[in-house]
């Protein structure tokens, strides 16, 4: 259903599931955005979701364990991205001094470079918001969508149902 209601069909609630399920088609089409700002920048040795790797990791040094739960990731995703990125020289990875069998990450020059060239794209005229009414509605999305993330954390670490 797409939020629409039409006749014979029980009319459209908008539930936790249909707005993961937003979020989710919001996130595929950003890839997508990204996909062709790669190209643009004849980039193709990373991928879209390394991207957003890197800016998960942004400026900081962090443990796996960190990055793990700072983007949400996989395991088995976030550790084959993360080879890739160290081959490909996008991420500097060494080992924890406090714990050998950690490892530390930060981003590399050619990480940085890669990031802020995406983020100017997105401070163009053509992505920017129009206005300041945009801006306002940009700003209360994030805030929503913060407070949905945080009402979902806090039921998956106290119980409840997070809907």
């Amino acid at each position: 259903m797409n939020g629409t209601s039409t006749e014979g069909a029980s009319e459209f609630v908008i539930n936790h599931l249909e707005i993961a399920r937003v979020i989710e088609r919001a996130h595929r089409r950003f890839l997508d955005l990204l996909r062709i700002e790669l190209t643009r920048l004849g980039t193709d040795d990373i991928s879209p979701s390394q991207v957003m790797l890197l800016f998960t990791i942004g400026s900081d040094e962090l443990s796996v364990r960190d990055l793990l739960e700072r983007g949400h990731y996989l395991g088995s995703n976030a550790s084959y991205n993360l080879k890739q990125l160290v081959e490909g020289g996008y991420v500097h990875r060494s080992p924890s001094l406090r714990d050998r069998r950690s490892a530390r990450l930060k981003l590399t020059a050619k990480a940085i470079s890669l990031c802020d060239a995406i983020r100017n794209m997105h401070d163009t005229a053509e992505r920017a918001p129009r206005d300041e009414a945009e801006a306002l509605e940009l700003t209360t999305a994030y805030n929503v969508l913060r407070k949905l993330e945080m009402h979902w954390t806090s039921a998956l670490r106290y119980g409840g149902d997070g809907g």
